[in-house]
């Protein structure tokens, strides 16, 4: 136990060291070699599949060139999985949808620089809290990041615009400005999960 804590420590502080990197000179590959050990490089790896360290969520690129009001949707992506989750937390699926659209464009591998991973850009301490083992499973971070939500949505009253904040920016930043903080990133977040989820909710109802 106390060999797999200190291996999992070591790799923690490396991928500090190398989120870090990426944050101030631009992209990082994390691939796994041969042996099964995962590496990171600032060249892309030949030959073999490989996945970028991210500088933000998907919406939260404040140079976004996306037009969402017509970029196309993911309605068939992880429907069972969807499906179970948004009905265990008693969500609507549409705002799943929109949320994972939002924080990773449904892609199960993103990664972000602080660490935020797989479809619902979970934080270590978060996955954690709800009691995912494995940001990559993706059934496991969709329940996880449905559970989280959920939780937020409870916290501010049935609030979506208020859960949407918190879920990007922290409810610590939501409770101090008893509203959604004037962060130009959280603002663009928020508008647009509530776009998307008008439009999931509108392609749900038309299929």
């Amino acid at each position: 136990m106390k060999l797999q804590a200190a291996k999992a420590l070591t790799f923690s502080i490396f991928f500090m060291q190398v989120t870090g990197i990426a944050a101030e000179h631009g992209p990082v590959y994390r691939y796994q070699q041969a042996n099964g050990v995962t590496a990171f490089s600032d060249r892309a790896p030949k030959n073999q599949p490989y996945q970028i360290v991210r500088f933000d969520c998907f919406a939260c690129d404040q140079k976004s060139t996306v037009n969402w009001h017509n970029t196309p949707l993911f309605t068939k992506h992880y429907q069972h999985e969807i499906a179970i989750a948004a009905k265990q937390h008693q969500l609507e699926p549409a705002l799943l949808r929109a949320v994972i659209h939002a924080e990773s464009a449904f892609n199960a591998k993103a990664l972000s620089r602080t660490g935020a991973a797989g479809l619902m850009q979970l934080m270590p301490d978060t996955a954690i809290e709800v009691g995912v083992t494995n940001v990559w499973h993706h059934q496991q971070n969709i329940q996880g990041g449905a559970s989280y939500l959920a939780s937020l949505l409870k916290r501010y009253q049935g609030d979506i615009k208020l859960a949407m904040a918190a879920y990007n920016a922290g409810p610590g930043a939501v409770d101090k400005y008893q509203g959604v903080p004037p962060y130009s990133e959280t603002q663009s977040y928020v508008e647009r999960v509530q776009l998307l989820f008008s439009r999931y909710q509108k392609a749900a109802h038309s299929s």
